[in-house]
């Protein structure tokens, strides 16, 4: 066993200076994902200041309509959220889909869109990986491919990442509060995660000691209509082949206003489909346009040879969650 030294912290300024002072230490939050990383060896961090009992758990309405949802909300609580429920649906959609209720029990917001990706190769210590040991190549470019990336990848990462709750709030147009050692800022959560690159070892934009304090989902009244999609190898506790979070504003005469979209299990962040959307405005919520709104977007896709049949699903996936929200016969 490694040894570490832990702490609970009090409030958020003295968790964030404990951290930004020592390279070695990290948040812990709910631990579903970083406990996993510490028992396989994949993290080793010499200080764990835990903030899941910092005073960020509120879920409530913003002035403007929106939700706000803090870091520590744990996922249960977010999916069984009446507002949650009535108005932003694809968000509990998303969240119920993952993992198991226990899990979900424990699990926060914040550390939900901090999750590291499932990748087996980055998970295995005894394999080169860029993700986790810059510099030693990545053995899925050569090794097993399903679950890894057709859009956005490098050659040196095709990881994927996992979480289904980052993928409905990138559709959303949700927004990151952080709070760090040079004081606070917001980011769109679109823009929250990287594409690997050359550095794949860096997940997402924050700066070490930065701790993500709240989501801020803004008003969106068509997100009402609004739904996620996740096709997985089995149906419970299992990571995303491709899922879809997607809203929809349609006319009464069956005309797409406006729609967002986004789509998990293609890359290495939450991907925003805004060739897609693009290609629905204006015209017919049909079966044939939504395959062609997936082909505009899919038109650069790079699969692997063992990932292929993710174009094919990525359609349908599309299709299929677009029926669900259009009030159009699947034939028109």
């Amino acid at each position: 066993m490694i040894p570490f030294e832990y702490r609970r912290a009090d409030d958020v300024s003295t968790a964030v200076d404990t951290v930004a002072q020592n390279p070695a230490a990290s948040f812990l939050g709910g631990g579903t994902n970083l406990v996993d990383h510490l028992k396989l060896g994949v993290a080793a961090p010499e200080h764990l200041v835990d903030v899941s009992r910092l005073p960020l758990d509120d879920i409530e309405p913003t002035p403007d309509g929106g939700i706000r949802i803090g870091a520590t909300a744990r996922n249960s609580d977010t999916a069984a959220d009446p507002d949650v429920r009535a108005h932003y649906p694809v968000l509990a959609e998303a969240l119920l889909s993952g993992a198991s209720g226990q899990l979900r029990n424990l699990a926060t917001v914040g550390g939900n869109l901090l999750q590291r990706t499932r990748c087996p190769y980055f998970q295995d210590v005894t394999t080169p990986c860029n993700k986790r040991e810059p510099g030693s190549g990545c053995s899925a470019l050569e090794g097993y491919q399903r679950y890894h990336a057709i859009l956005g990848a490098s050659r040196h990462c095709v990881a994927t990442h996992p979480s289904d709750m980052a993928v409905a709030m990138v559709a959303l147009d949700a927004t990151v509060h952080v709070q760090g050692p040079h004081g606070a800022r917001s980011l769109p959560a679109e823009e929250l995660h990287r594409l690997p690159g050359d550095e794949p070892h860096r997940d997402t934009v924050l700066d070490h000691g930065e701790l993500i304090t709240a989501v801020e989902l803004p008003p969106v009244p068509f997100a009402a209509n609004s739904a996620y999609r996740k096709v997985r190898d089995r149906a419970s506790f299992a990571f995303a082949l491709v899922s879809v979070a997607a809203a929809l504003d349609v006319d009464d005469a069956g005309t797409v206003r406006d729609a967002r979209i986004a789509f998990g299990g293609l890359a290495h962040k939450p991907w925003r489909a805004r060739r897609a959307e693009a290609a629905l405005r204006g015209g017919p919520a049909t079966d044939d346009r939504a395959a062609r709104a997936a082909e505009a977007e899919l038109e650069h896709a790079e699969p692997l040879a063992g990932n292929a049949f993710k174009m094919p699903m990525a359609r349908g996936a599309l299709t299929a969650t677009l029926r669900r929200l259009s009030p159009l016969p699947a034939t028109r």
